[in-house]
């Protein structure tokens, strides 16, 4: 099993659900979510071998640094960390990466997206978290624009989606914004899950359940 041996990584990891209860409350198939067992083993012995993903660990796989500090990577492991302990295990993985399979409803994608941008989750969106996340967005993405062209990506999402001008974005008026700029949501879907059986097909046959 390749377990640490210093009393620093002593941690046990969870016991882990049947796939099969996994795959029928989430967009994965049986067999996605067994080839996801491989990913996330990779992911979490990557610095510290304790069957849990940190989030250093969570960072280096999916941002390519431990280092940097970002806020948009940050955010998405907070959102990942359903039981708000510092840590993803296999369950809060599947579920969280869920959303971003191709064929995720939607309206899990806006719901997941307003909570990103809802930095001190008061269930709204400031203008200024706003501002915040397209600088980190930015910011991953090695882009440099001026501060008056993030001014501008900032107020004219604002005048479209904060309908009735209180200065905040509320859910309902989210949810029209994205249907209107569907856009919104291009980095909610990642190709790659749908395919994901294929970077470890190991799991196609020798797994016991069927999907």
């Amino acid at each position: 099993m390749g377990c640490a041996s210093s009393k620093q990584f002593s941690r046990s990891a969870p016991a882990r659900e049947e796939p099969a209860v996994l795959a029928s409350q989430t967009s994965f198939t049986v067999n996605e979510v067994e080839a996801l067992y491989e990913l996330y083993k990779k992911m979490s012995s990557s610095i510290v071998n304790d069957g849990l993903i940190h989030k250093e660990e969570f960072h280096l796989a999916l941002f390519r640094n431990t280092h940097r500090a970002n806020l948009f990577a940050d955010r998405v492991f907070d959102l990942f960390d359903l039981k708000r302990n510092g840590v993803v295990d296999f369950e809060e993985f599947v579920r969280s990466l869920s959303v971003f399979h191709p064929k995720a409803p939607t309206s899990d994608k806006t719901a997941f997206a307003f909570k990103l941008y809802d930095l001190r989750g008061t269930g709204y969106i400031e203008k200024e978290e706003l501002r915040e996340m397209v600088l980190a967005l930015l910011d991953e993405s090695d882009l440099r624009l001026s501060d008056t062209t993030v001014e501008t990506i900032v107020d004219n999402t604002f005048s479209q989606a904060d309908s009735n001008g209180d200065g905040r974005i509320d859910p309902e008026e989210w949810e029209e914004f994205v249907k209107k700029n569907p856009a919104a949501l291009r980095n909610m879907s990642l190709p790659y899950l749908q395919d994901i059986t294929m970077a470890f097909p190991s799991f196609i046959m020798c797994s016991e359940a069927d999907d």
